[in-house]
This record gives structure tokens, C-alpha cells and sequence, in this order.
């Protein structure tokens, strides 16, 4: 099976200015594969490093040491050393992310917001919107919000625009930091039935998911990041 995705020793720790430089160790040794079609589902309580590991895997946190290994275009980037522009690159064509919370800019319609992950693909501009209505329908969003701008809405409607953009490409490989923790049952229902298709497709995917019954039906494998807490090796 194809693993696109390869995450070998990795360490992360914050520096805190204001208490003098102190060094807060996060994660230690992180080490974990993901293959394509399944997905992997971050586990262990709140505070052990599972969201920090999903930002370093997207390039959002810096590495102090280890690798994060993407299979891009035939060719291996290693996202902890690799140049700003190569990890643009990178999550353009290979690495989507769905966060916890929509960041866009002010006055971009939802449906554009949706639409534009396909445009910087070079998807044309009318089918890029289409395809964003049709993700926008089968997540519920009322039809007179498409052409708004999402700050306006709530939590769970900016969720599912944040949902639709993440899920609207093919990327190989994706990852997911909570995605269905401000949707209705009924929504969730809606992702858990993208996420299988998207395995089905043979994406990899590497989430968290607090809700037991979500986690339930998506994991293929449950990684206890407590392994890799500092908390937890000096247990």
C-alpha cells in the first residue's frame, strides 16, 4: 500500500518569552506513517500535542528536530527543512488541511471560499463555482448564505464552509483537526460519509476527533499521542 506521508523522531517545544525563555517541551519522538485510503485518528487527552502535530504535518509550526516526509509530484519534501515556497507547493497539490476555524478573507463570498482552492489549481472560475455549490448543498448551507461573507454566519456554518473548501479537491493527503465538533447530527452523518469516500478514493487522512462515534466509524487506526508527551515518557 502506497504511503504517502512519513513522520520519523520528531520534536517540538515552545520557548516562553514571558516567563524568562523557558522551554515548554510539547511532543518527543513523534514517529508514525500514513497510507493512502485510510484514516488515522490522533488520539489521547486534551493537551498532549495532537493539534500541534497536525500544524507541524501542514507546516504551521516549525520542527525542532525529526522529519516530515510528503510524497509530492513523485518527488519527497521533507516539510520540516523545506523552503516556504516548496510547502505552498506542497499544500496546493498534495497536503489539504480542514482547522478548527475559518480564517478568509473579509468580504469573499462562501461560495468563493469553497471555489478557491480549485481556482489556484487551475480549475476555470465557472466550474470551480458550481462544484463549491454542489459541497455547499450536500452540507446543508442555506442557499441565501452562499453569496455571503462567512464571518457572519455561526460557528457550525462557518464549520461546514471550512468542511466544503477542505474536502472540494483531490488532495492525497488530508488533515482534519476536528471537523464535525460544531455540526448537528445530521451534518456529521454528511462528513463521516465524505471522509468515506474519500478513503474509498484512497486518500490519506490523519485527524482528531473527540466525538466517540465519529471516531468510531472513520479510524482505521487510533495513534495514543500520549507516547510521545513528555508527561507520558517521564511516567
Amino acid at each position: 500500500m502506497v504511503t504517502p506521508l512519513v513522520v520519523s523522531d520528531v520534536e517540538k517545544s515552545f520557548t516562553m518569552h514571558l516567563r524568562g525563555g523557558l522551554m515548554l517541551p510539547v511532543v518527543r519522538g513523534v514517529t508514525f506513517s500514513a497510507r493512502a485510503g485510510e484514516c488515522l485518528v490522533l488520539g489521547g487527552p486534551s493537551g498532549v500535542g495532537k493539534s500541534s502535530i497536525l500544524k507541524m504535518l501542514y507546516g504551521n509550526y516549525g520542527v525542532d528536530s525529526g522529519q516530515i516526509v510528503v510524497s509530492h509530484h513523485g518527488h519527497l519534501i521533507d516539510i520540516a527543512t523545506a523552503e516556504p515556497r516548496a510547502v505552498l507547493e506542497v499544500r496546493r497539490d498534495t497536503l489539504g488541511y480542514v482547522s478548527q476555524f475559518l480564517r478568509v478573507v473579509p468580504r469573499v463570498s462562501a461560495v468563493d471560499v469553497v471555489a478557491e482552492p480549485l481556482t489556484a489549481r487551475g480549475v476555470g472560475a465557472e466550474e470551480a463555482r458550481g462544484r463549491a455549490m454542489a459541497m455547499l448543498e450536500r452540507l446543508n448551507l442555506p442557499h441565501q448564505l452562499w453569496d455571503l461573507p462567512p464571518a457572519t454566519f455561526s460557528g457550525g456554518e462557518q464549520q461546514r464552509v471550512n468542511i466544503a473548501r477542505g474536502f472540494i479537491t483531490d488532495h492525497p493527503i488530508l488533515l482534519l483537526d476536528e471537523p464535525t465538533a460544531s455540526l448537528d447530527a445530521v451534518n456529521r452523518r454528511v462528513v463521516t460519509d465524505m471522509i468515506t469516500e474519500k478513503k474509498a478514493a484512497g486518500t490519506a487522512m490523519i485527524g482528531i476527533f473527540h466525538d466517540q462515534e465519529v471516531r468510531d466509524i472513520v479510524a482505521d487506526r487510533v495513534l495514543d499521542v500520549s507516547a510521545f508527551s513528555p508527561r507520558g515518557l517521564a511516567a
